[in-house]
């Protein structure tokens, strides 16, 4: 009986392993089987190629806030909204953007959200860092590729 057992899972852990480096052989590891979204994000398609200026320019609109507003201690906000500090960043510096949206948040009473620049697919595996925190930031999406 233990023999069966053992084979059995011989055989799932070959099948798990195959599969797994047939995701990653084409590129969708990261959005397949490892970046499963607690929930769907706002998400913006901009065009590629970009500096980061340019997406807080088109995103951060002067109905919705304020673009680089500027706080009594000389740090500057990408976007500051009625109800929240806004860190633009691409997703690759995803740690750096959190760090100043809390920041930011702590300095105007306003909610932390960040808006990350995703250039491919495989940027959605930053999201899910972000969602491991769970500390309450808000999340968008540009769409860059």
């Amino acid at each position: 009986m233990a023999k069966k057992k053992n084979k059995v899972l011989g055989k799932s852990r070959i099948i798990s392993f195959g599969i797994t480096f047939l995701l990653m052989a084409t590129g969708l590891y990261y959005v397949g089987l490892n970046y499963v979204p607690q929930k769907w994000y706002e998400a913006q398609t901009m065009m590629p190629n970009q500096v980061e200026s340019y997406y807080v320019n088109q995103w951060c609109t002067h109905d919705f806030g304020r673009k680089e507003a500027i706080l009594w201690d000389m740090t500057r906000v990408d976007c500051l909204a009625k109800d929240y500090a806004i860190e633009f960043d691409f997703a690759k510096k995803w740690a750096e953007s959190v760090g100043q949206a809390l920041y930011y948040s702590k300095m105007t009473g306003k909610k932390p959200a960040v808006v990350l620049i995703l250039t491919s697919l495989t940027d959605y595996h930053y999201v899910k860092r972000i969602e491991r925190l769970d500390n309450g930031i808000k999340i968008f999406l540009i769409k860059a590729f």
